[in-house]
């Protein structure tokens, strides 16, 4: 005990100027955190009123902040005596080593910088993408937030949704309806042809250009099968679909015209 005190007795100054170091080292960080959260909130502000993408805006955000706050803490290592060259070698070779290790994680942030770049999607769009259907609440480092339409919140890794096809429903204003509607081989296709085109020209909802289309595409098994191809705004597309669905089974019970169930003729032969 004696020698402890002995050396703190003889180190005195070396202890207060390093313990004065630290504490600088400590105030270095807090005020680079600061600073990260200021700049991304001036920043963030900024990008809204311009009316920037909220995607672009989180994905920035973040690596905003990381970048100011890696700063601060090369600083603060430098101010207390830490050689900050050689612990940026030291660093990039474990750095090459573990992103050898990750080259997952590293792929999922190249596949944000491209969604961010090339913006097949946004957020608030409805979309299909990585094997989720939902809407884009934010696209971050790693991962993009969707929401299904049954409120459930999936994260999907950026990097399998650039691998894959991305279907977006809401870059087009418009979109089209495609109904298969199969009805008896004894109906009258004239006038089953005439029944589904004023179903579906009686909904307001229903745009006169691009013109609806009713034509048979197939001689089934069971059915002749009409493709029932109209047209309506993107917002209005599920309810104009479900209230053709229903308005067509009505009319056509009230023309008389049946819509087949499946079925399968078997001939029986009797052996004398």
């Amino acid at each position: 005990m004696d020698n402890i005190v002995q050396w703190i007795n003889d180190n005195q100054d070396m202890l207060i100027g390093f313990s004065i170091k630290f504490v600088i080292a400590i105030a270095i960080l807090i005020v680079g955190k600061i600073v990260a959260n200021t700049v991304t909130g001036v920043m963030t502000k900024g990008m809204k009123k311009r009316q920037v993408d909220g995607a672009v805006i989180s994905f920035v955000g973040a690596i905003l902040k990381t970048v100011i706050f890696i700063a601060a803490i090369m600083m603060a290592l430098s101010h207390v005596g830490v050689e900050t060259t050689s612990f940026i070698a030291i660093l990039g070779a474990a750095g090459l080593a573990i992103g050898l290790a990750l080259q997952g994680s590293l792929s999922n942030i190249a596949s944000g910088v491209l969604l961010i770049m090339f913006r097949p999607i946004r957020a608030g769009e409805y979309v299909d993408a990585g094997g989720v259907s939902g809407t884009v609440e934010q696209i971050n480092i790693f991962q993009t937030i969707m929401k299904t339409p049954d409120r459930k919140v999936v994260f999907v890794p950026n990097s399998e949704i650039i691998g894959g096809p991305i279907v977006n429903y809401n870059r087009e204003e418009l979109r089209r309806i495609d109904l298969v509607i199969g009805v008896s081989y004894s109906a009258n296709l004239q006038q089953t042809k005439k029944a589904l085109m004023d179903v579906i020209t009686s909904d307001e909802r229903v745009l006169k250009d691009p013109e609806p289309v009713v034509t048979v595409t197939n001689l089934g098994d069971s059915s002749v099968d009409f493709n029932v191809r109209p047209w309506t705004k993107n917002e209005d597309y599920w309810p104009t679909r479900w209230d053709l669905l229903e308005r067509i089974k009505d009319r056509l019970d009230e023309e008389g015209i049946g819509i087949p169930f499946p079925q399968m003729d078997v001939h029986l032969k009797k052996d004398d």
